[in-house]
């Protein structure tokens, strides 16, 4: 069973050296999404794209979420996220779409957001760099 403790450091090892393969980590991640997370309450997954400037540069991020809360009762968040330069394709680019287990099947959501023209168009771009991380939100 996955724990906050170790959840950031499983993820990483079954992404392993294919983390610029965005469909490969895609797969890992949904996986990873199912697993049960030791006093988690509730699943909930996040995808998100758009161009920010979170570096003092606009970059277009593309990121896969899975967030929880922490036994303290603080909410985190563990993040898969690719960082592209925007071109004009890009840049008009921008959702945000939660999962939350009472809203149904996870399954679906998932096949909700592979059909997304936001989540298809970036699948054709290289990424910078990816990052895996864990925050507190």
């Amino acid at each position: 069973m996955l724990t906050i403790d170790n959840m950031e450091k499983q993820l990483a090892s079954k992404v392993g050296k294919s983390k610029m393969d965005i469909p490969y980590v895609w797969s890992v991640f949904k996986e990873f999404a199912k697993e049960e997370l030791e006093g988690e309450e509730e699943k909930v997954i996040l995808f998100q794209c758009g161009v920010f400037n979170f570096t003092g540069e606009n970059r277009f991020y593309f990121d896969f979420v899975r967030q929880f809360t922490s036994e303290d009762g603080g909410t985190l968040q563990l993040h898969c996220e690719y960082v592209f330069e925007p071109d004009n394709q890009l840049k008009k680019i921008e959702t945000s779409i939660w999962y939350f287990e009472s809203d149904g099947d996870l399954e679906d959501y998932f096949a909700e957001i592979e059909n997304l023209n936001e989540f298809k168009i970036p699948l054709n771009y290289m990424p910078s760099e990816m990052n895996l991380y864990l925050e507190e939100v």
